[in-house]
C-alpha cells in the first residue's frame, strides 16, 4: 500500500492526525512557494544576463507564463481548505517541464550558448522543492524525473556549451544525490510529522478518559451531597419550625438563617458539581444559573448574554464549555477583585465561543505561568480540555481594564429546535 493511499483518519490520532498532517503539508506548501519564487528569480536573471542567442522572445514567453502560473497558485493556497495540499504536488512537474524546455530551447537553437548549461543548474532545486511534500512516493517520482530530464538535457546540449562526458556523468551523479537526500529527509519529516499526531492522539484519548473519570466523580459527589448532607440540613429545618412556639425567638431565627444558608450553599455546590440543569434546559441555562450562583456569594454583578445561542440547542461541546465558564467565573470571583463581569455565549456555525470579560485588576502572562508553576493548573486543565477537541483558549487582558478569556470550540449538534436546523 503506496503512501497516497493511506487515509490519516485510519491511523493512531485520527482527526488529530489529519489536521497535524494538514498543517504541516500547508508549511511545506508555503516553502514550496517560497523556493519556486526564487526560482523564478534565477530564470529571469539567466535569460536577461545571458540572454539566448536565438528564440529569446518564446523563453521571455515561457518565463512570464511560469510566473503567472507561479502567482495564481500562491492564491490559491492563500485560498486554504484540502485542495491545495492535495494537488500541489503536480506543480513539481510543471517546474521541472519549464525547465526542461528553457534548457532544450536555449541549447539546441544555438551552436554555443552558456545559457543552457546556466539554467540546466536550476534543475538542482527541483529535489529541494520535492522535499516539501510529505509523501515520499512523491519525491522519488520528481527526483527520478528530474535526474532522468538532467541527463538528457545536458546530453542534448553538449555540443553547444562544449561540456564533455565526464563532466555530465559527475553532474548528474551530483544530481542524484541531492535527490537521495531530499527523498531522505521527506522520509524523516513524515515520521516526525505522524509521531507528533500520534501522540496528540493518544494525549486526546487520554484528556477524554480524565474528563469522563472527573465527571463521573462530579456526579456521585454531587449524588452524595444531596441525597445526605443536605437531606439532613433540611430535616433539620423542619425540626425547628416545630419547635418555633416552645423556644428561644432569637436564637431559632439565627439557626434557621444559618441552615437557610447552609441549604443555598448545598444546592448551589450540587448544581456546580452535576449540572441538571445542562442536560435539561441546555448551555445557556446552567450558565444562567451559575451566574446567579457566582453573584449571590461573590458580590459581583454578573451580565450574561446568550442571545446567540438557542435554548434548545444541545452539542457534544456543552460539557467543556460549562467547566471552562465555571473555572473562569470562579476565577473571578477569587482573585480579580472585580465589580462586573461578562459572559457572553454564540454559536458561528458550528463553533461556539465564550467570553467572560471583567473590570477587575487583570492578570499577566507571567502570573498565569507563576500560579501554574505553583500547581495552580485549573485553568489549565481546561485549556487542554478545549485545545483537545479541536478548539482554542486565550487569556489576557481586556480592552480597558480586567482580564479577558475567550473560549473558541467546534461541536457538533445532538438535539436542536426545527427552527435552528
Amino acid at each position: 500500500m503506496n503512501e497516497s493511499s493511506v487515509r490519516t483518519e485510519h491511523l493512531p490520532g485520527g482527526p488529530d492526525l489529519e489536521r497535524i498532517m494538514r498543517e504541516h503539508a500547508y508549511r511545506g506548501a508555503y516553502l514550496q512557494l517560497t523556493v519556486r519564487g526564487a526560482l523564478v528569480l534565477f530564470i529571469a536573471l539567466t535569460l536577461i544576463f545571458v540572454p539566448p542567442m536565438n528564440d529569446a522572445g518564446w523563453c521571455f514567453a515561457i518565463l512570464g507564463t511560469y510566473a503567472l502560473w507561479s502567482a495564481a497558485v500562491a492564491l490559491w493556497i492563500r485560498k486554504g481548505g484540502t485542495g491545495p495540499v492535495t494537488m500541489i504536488w503536480l506543480g513539481l512537474f510543471v517546474d521541472l517541464a519549464v525547465l526542461a524546455t528553457l534548457t532544450l530551447l536555449t541549447g539546441l537553437a544555438a551552436e554555443q550558448s552558456w545559457t543552457a548549461d546556466i539554467l540546466s543548474n536550476g534543475l538542482f532545486v527541483i529535489p529541494v522543492l520535492a522535499c516539501t511534500q510529505l509523501r515520499t512516493d512523491v519525491c522519488v517520482g520528481v527526483v527520478a524525473c528530474t535526474i532522468g530530464v538532467f541527463f538528457v538535457s545536458s546530453w542534448a546540449t553538449m555540443t553547444s556549451n562544449s561540456e564533455p562526458w565526464p563532466s555530465i556523468l559527475l553532474s548528474t551523479m551530483a544530481l542524484a544525490g541531492v535527490g537521495a537526500g531530499a527523498i531522505g529527509l521527506t522520509r524523516i519529516q513524515r515520521s516526525r510529522v505522524l509521531t507528533i499526531g500520534h501522540l496528540v492522539g493518544h494525549r486526546t484519548s487520554l484528556l477524554a478518559e480524565l474528563m469522563g473519570l472527573e465527571q463521573r466523580e462530579r456526579t456521585e459527589l454531587s449524588e452524595q451531597l444531596h441525597d445526605g448532607a443536605l437531606q439532613y440540613v433540611l430535616a433539620a429545618r423542619m425540626d425547628l419550625d416545630e419547635l418555633a412556639d416552645s423556644a428561644e425567638p432569637v436564637a431559632l431565627a439565627r439557626a434557621a438563617k444559618a441552615l437557610g444558608e447552609a441549604t443555598t450553599l448545598l444546592r448551589s455546590s450540587v448544581s456546580e458539581l452535576h449540572p441538571t440543569v445542562l442536560v435539561h434546559v441546555g448551555l445557556a441555562r446552567a450558565i444562567g444559573d451559575l451566574a446567579r450562583s457566582a453573584q449571590g456569594r461573590g458580590g459581583v454583578v454578573v451580565d450574561v448574554d446568550t442571545s446567540g445561542w438557542n435554548d434548545d440547542l444541545r452539542t457534544s461541546a456543552d460539557e467543556v464549555l460549562f467547566g471552562a465558564a465555571r473555572e473562569l467565573l470562579g476565577n473571578v470571583v477569587k482573585h480579580a477583585g472585580a465589580d462586573n463581569v461578562r459572559i457572553e455565549l454564540a454559536r458561528l456555525d458550528h463553533r461556539a465561543v465564550l467570553v467572560v470579560s471583567d473590570d477587575g485588576r487583570g492578570i499577566s502572562a507571567d502570573r498565569i505561568a507563576e500560579r501554574r508553576a505553583a500547581g495552580h493548573i485549573g485553568l489549565l486543565s481546561h485549556e487542554l480540555r478545549v485545545v483537545a477537541a479541536g478548539g482554542s483558549f486565550s487569556v489576557g487582558p481586556g480592552e480597558s481594564s480586567g482580564t479577558l478569556a475567550r473560549v473558541e470550540i467546534p461541536f457538533q449538534i445532538v438535539t436542536e429546535s426545527d427552527h435552528e436546523r
